[in-house]
C-alpha cells in the first residue's frame, strides 16, 4: 500500500504536534520538514531524514501529495500559494492567512485546482462537541436562543512573556481573536450550524511595553533570560464580545491570554427552546445536557451513546482522548475523505478571518459591525 507523502514547514510547538499526530494515522509518511532555525538538528531529533530551509526546495524536490503549514500567520499565504501551483494538498494552522486578500485568493486557487485544503480548527473534533453538533442539527435541544462562553490562557500574564504573535508584522491585527477567539468562534459556528451576523468587541492591552528575551526561547517555554530588550505591543491581551447570531439568537464571550491559573481552558454553553448543551475543555470527554423538567444528563464519550459519530474517537468509554488525538481525528478527515463533513476548510478559514476583521472594526470603533458577504 503506498503511503501519502507529507512535509511540515515550521516545527515549533505545533509543528511537532503535527508530526507526532500524522505518524499516528499509518497510512501517513512524513519525509521532510523545513524551518529557519536548526533544521537539520531537528530533523536529527525526529528522525526526519530530509530537512530545508527553504519551503520551495523541498516541494520541488520531495514530490510530496500533502504539506502543513505551521509557520507564524505572515508566511501561511505565500508557502500555501506556493503548494497549490505545485497541486500539493495543505493543511494550514489558522488564522488561513495575515489578510483576508490573501485568504481569498487560496480559497479560489483551491477551487481552482480541487485540491483538498483545510485550516486545523482541532476543537471541532473532539467526540463532544461533534455529538453536540449532531444533537443540535436534529433539533434536540430546540431553536438555539443565545451562546455564551471563554476560551482563557495565561501563558502571557507576566510582562517578560513573549512570543511572535504580540507582533502585528507576523501575527496580524489581532492577538488573542486570531490564536483563540477564532477557534471559540469556529467551534460555535460549527456545534450550532448558526452563523455570526453582528459583532461588538472591547479590547485591552495588560502591557504596552513588553520585555522580551534577547536570543532564541521557544513559546510556552518556562526558561528565564540574561537579558531582555523592551518591545512595544499594539496587540489584544483580553477582548469581550456581543454577538448577534442569523436565526436571532445572541451570544457573549471573553477571550484572554493573562488569566492566572487557566492553561487553556474553553467554555460553551447552548442555550435552546428545548435544553441546553454545555461542554468545557476542562472535562472534554462529558457533554452536559441540562432540562427543566427531567434530570439533567451527563454523555461520556462512548461507542453507544455516540454511534452516529463513532469516526471521531477511536477508544472506547473511559480512555480519555485529548489534545494531540483531536489534531489525529482532523488529519484522519483530511486524509481518509472527510466522510463526516467535520474538517473545517479553506471557505471556514476565510470565514474566520472576515469575523476577526470586523471584531478589530468593531473594538476600534465602540460600535456593531455587521460581517457581512463573505465570498
Amino acid at each position: 500500500m503506498k503511503k501519502i507523502r507529507v512535509a511540515v514547514v515550521g516545527v515549533g510547538f505545533v509543528g511537532l504536534l503535527h508530526i507526532e499526530a500524522l505518524r499516528r494515522l499509518g497510512n501517513v509518511e512524513v519525509v521532510a520538514i523545513c524551518d529557519s532555525f536548526n533544521a537539520q538538528k531537528r530533523g536529527r531529533d525526529l528522525y526526519i531524514e530530509n530537512t530545508y530551509t527553504d519551503y520551495e526546495e523541498m516541494i520541488d524536490k520531495e514530490k510530496l501529495d500533502f504539506i502543513h503549514v505551521c509557520t507564524p500567520n505572515n508566511s501561511h499565504f505565500e508557502i500555501a500559494k506556493y503548494a497549490l501551483n505545485k497541486n500539493v494538498n495543505i493543511v494550514l494552522e489558522k488564522p488561513m492567512t495575515y489578510t483576508i486578500d490573501e485568504a481569498k485568493e487560496l480559497y479560489y486557487l483551491s477551487q481552482e485546482k480541487k485540491l483538498i485544503c483545510a485550516v486545523n480548527f482541532h476543537n471541532r473534533l473532539y467526540p463532544a462537541p461533534a455529538y453536540i453538533h449532531n444533537i443540535v442539527k436534529k433539533g434536540d435541544i430546540g431553536e438555539v436562543t443565545s451562546v455564551t462562553g471563554y476560551y482563557v490562557q495565561d501563558w502571557m500574564l507576566y510582562e517578560t512573556d513573549y512570543s511572535w504573535r504580540l507582533i502585528v508584522e507576523e501575527s496580524g491585527k489581532t492577538r488573542v481573536i486570531a490564536d483563540i477567539g477564532s477557534h471559540w468562534i469556529d467551534l460555535v459556528e460549527y456545534t450550532t450550524g448558526l452563523e455570526v451576523d453582528e459583532v461588538f468587541a472591547d479590547f485591552k492591552t495588560v502591557y504596552e511595553t513588553r520585555k522580551k528575551a534577547v536570543g532564541h526561547i521557544e513559546s510556552f517555554s518556562t526558561d528565564a533570560a540574561d537579558e531582555y530588550e523592551d518591545i512595544p505591543i499594539d496587540t489584544e491581551d483580553i477582548a469581550t464580545l456581543l454577538i448577534r447570531f442569523n436565526n436571532g439568537a445572541i451570544g457573549s464571550a471573553i477571550f484572554s491570554q493573562s488569566v492566572a491559573g487557566k492553561k487553556n481552558n474553553i467554555e460553551v454553553l447552548i442555550s435552546g427552546t428545548k435544553a441546553t448543551a454545555e461542554w468545557s475543555l476542562t472535562n472534554h470527554s462529558d457533554v452536559k445536557i441540562g432540562h427543566r423538567f427531567k434530570p439533567n444528563e451527563t454523555i461520556t464519550k462512548d461507542f453507544i451513546l455516540m454511534k452516529e459519530l463513532a469516526g471521531t474517537f477511536d477508544y472506547p468509554a473511559g480512555h480519555t482522548e485529548g489534545y494531540a488525538d483531536a489534531f489525529k481525528q482532523v488529519f484522519k478527515q483530511v486524509y481518509n475523505g472527510n466522510s463526516l463533513g467535520l474538517y473545517a476548510t479553506f471557505y471556514d478559514g476565510l470565514r474566520q478571518m472576515i469575523i476577526n476583521e470586523r471584531i478589530y472594526e468593531s473594538a476600534k470603533t465602540s460600535s456593531w459591525v455587521k460581517i457581512g458577504k463573505i465570498l
